[in-house]
């Protein structure tokens, strides 16, 4: 097997371009993981060397094999209800944030746009809270998952998971939103079509600026901006203002802070802001 050797004006070259691409900050600390999980790709599509793999993923014939490296780099660590205070902060936002939605015909209706989803826990944890506080059919819900990670996604859209992934949630939660596999299935769970339904996934990089046309009532990024430095992170923040209502909330990841980030967002607890 081929040990590439990566020198580090390739490693320079490569962090410059992941950072271009998707605004992640590879460190020098990051150079092992760099030479591992690239040297797969490298092996696998028969380049020479990190200098020969470079110089293809910027050409235009490069350009899938560009979004394979991004996958590849990107961490996608999660799980089913992670950071469950939120959830429970999620369970008492709700019903205030549905009144004030309330149409003359009763109807509401509810965005949330789960930015990073990783392989789809997030918003399928987010679903399962919205049917379980919100009981009647009058709201229109929707839920966007996005993720840079087309990988991820592809395991997020199957909604399938080892039973690892929903031990931690409890047995009637469980009966009542997943199907239980048998036979060759033993062992997994399937999110039940009516969870499905309200989220839809796509690809997308946080470092565009997003034209989804609606503007959300909540958005969740959380354990995303970890990989970001401040310049990114100032840009996001400010495009995530841009696309929430007045008076929704943005929820980020407990290890994030917006501090020494100029904002509009109003400081509600750690981990949440609302305009």
């Amino acid at each position: 097997m081929t040990d590439y050797e990566l020198r580090d004006i390739d490693f320079s070259k490569i962090s410059q371009l992941v950072y271009e691409q998707c605004g992640i900050h590879l460190h020098e600390g990051k150079k092992q993981l760099v030479k591992t999980r690239l040297g797969k790709r490298l092996r696998g599509g028969n380049f020479k060397s990190f200098a020969d793999y470079y110089k293809f993923v910027t050409t235009e014939k490069g350009t899938d094999e560009l979004i394979g490296m991004i996958d590849s780099i990107s961490t996608n660590l999660t799980r089913f209800f992670r950071e469950e205070d939120h959830f429970t902060l999620l369970n008492k936002i709700l019903p205030e944030i549905i009144a004030d939605q309330s149409t003359n015909a009763g109807v509401s209706k509810l965005r949330i746009w789960c930015a990073g989803c990783s392989t789809g826990e997030e918003p399928y944890s987010i679903a399962i809270t919205l049917k379980e506080v919100l009981k009647n059919d009058n709201v229109n819900l929707k839920i966007l998952a996005t993720d840079i990670s087309t990988k991820v996604l592809k395991t997020a859209m199957a909604g399938v998971y080892p039973y690892d992934r929903v031990k931690n949630i409890s047995p009637p939660l469980v009966r009542k939103y997943f199907q239980i596999g048998e036979g060759r299935w033993k062992g997994y769970y399937r999110v039940k079509k009516t969870q499905k339904d309200l989220v839809e996934f796509a690809r997308f990089n946080l470092m565009d600026r997003p034209s989804f046309g609606d503007t959300f009532d909540i958005i969740f990024c959380r354990n995303v901006m970890i990989y970001f430095d401040k310049k990114t992170q100032h840009g996001l923040i400010n495009r995530f203002y841009d696309c929430i209502k007045d008076g929704g909330y943005l929820f980020i990841g407990h290890s994030e802070s917006l501090t020494g980030i100029t904002h509009l967002f109003n400081y509600v607890k750690p981990s949440v802001y609302r305009k």
